[in-house]
């Protein structure tokens, strides 16, 4: 169960996602000159653009204040440019991710999509009342409250509650969908959260 627990740790770059668009190919009249050429540049292309997006994937979910009631997550196109997405309970968290992914050497722009949710009282209740019901004690659930930052992330907005994050297998997403579905003061409840193996076969085909 440890080693399981770990794998899922190391997947929770849910925390922080980051896509990688794709070089386009040389036409058909250029490869049998060109090919040999292009090789071992776009080899080192491909590489500098997977260290940063593990670089970013880094910087986000380091930050100090970044919590289970918020979601980072980042777009790394081919040129460097970083888009950072995602919704946050406190401005200063918008702030210092889009400063921390700046002080990146191959990060060439930072364009900061990140949205700081409204402050409520209410949002708050709700957000220490859907923590309780799925973290519960009693929950099979329970288990990922012990880590740093649990990899169910509850995200409120006015009343309307979407989980985010990645968990071991389709009964744990559906326990903390049904779990959210039952506080009271929930508007509606969506459903986001990715399944372990689903990301393992998605990441091994990147």
């Amino acid at each position: 169960m440890r080693n399981r627990s770990f794998g899922i740790r190391a997947l929770i770059g849910a925390l922080a996602i980051v896509l990688i668009a794709s070089a386009p190919n040389a036409s058909a009249a250029q490869r049998p000159k060109a090919n040999v050429q292009l090789k071992k540049p776009f080899a080192r292309d491909v590489n500098r653009l997977d260290a940063l997006k593990e670089e970013v994937r880094h910087q986000l979910v380091m930050l100090p204040y970044y919590s289970v009631f918020d979601w980072l997550q980042a777009e790394v196109k081919t040129d460097g440019t970083v888009t950072l997405m995602g919704q946050v309970v406190r401005p200063s968290l918008k702030d210092d991710a889009e400063a921390r992914v700046k002080k990146l050497e191959d990060a060439t722009q930072v364009i900061n999509h990140i949205e700081v949710l409204p402050l409520s009282p209410m949002d708050d209740q709700l957000r220490i009342a859907l923590y309780r019901r799925i973290y519960s004690f009693e929950s099979p659930l329970f288990r990922y409250a012990t880590w740093s930052t649990p990899p169910i992330h509850i995200i409120v907005s006015n009343g309307r509650v979407t989980l985010k994050g990645i968990v071991a297998n389709q009964g744990d997403s559906d326990l903390a969908y049904i779990a959210a579905r039952q506080v009271p003061n929930t508007f509606d409840v969506k459903n986001e959260l990715q399944i372990e193996q689903r990301v393992d076969e998605k990441v091994s085909r990147e």
